[in-house]
């Protein structure tokens, strides 16, 4: 089911598309890192954790941008979820910090599943 946006929202919703997806292709490219890591290149930790910055800047940045859809009348699920991924990406910062992989795996997984989905959402609203 495709959701109408009003003239009044179509830039904002550009504007929500365009960091959504940048945001999935960084959490795509954070497991990439982590398994370079893995695999015994060491320098993956640092871009690793360079990602994470870079995901984390663009969750709080998407979840202003869906702020402002929805207050120019877009579809508020937006908000919503932006928010719940931002929280999530925020315990999961402090996980891979603290060094908690029994939680940062699985929530990374979640993340990136959530973010697809997200895309693939924000994609289908029509103007």
């Amino acid at each position: 089911m495709t959701e109408v946006v009003t003239t009044r929202a179509s830039k904002a919703l550009l504007v929500t598309r365009v960091l959504v997806s940048a945001h999935a292709v960084a959490i795509i490219g954070q497991p990439v890192f982590a398994g370079g890591y893995l695999g015994g290149d060491y320098d993956m930790l640092w871009l690793h954790r360079w990602g994470a910055d870079a995901v984390s800047f663009l969750a709080y940045a998407q979840v202003v941008a869906a702020l402002v859809l929805w207050l120019k009348r877009g579809p508020r699920w937006v908000f919503g979820v932006s928010l719940l991924i931002a929280a999530g990406e925020t315990a999961q910062y402090f996980a891979g910090l603290a060094g908690a992989l029994d939680l940062h795996i699985p929530l990374g997984v979640a993340l990136v599943t959530g973010m697809v989905l997200t895309t693939i959402g924000i994609w289908r609203v029509t103007q």
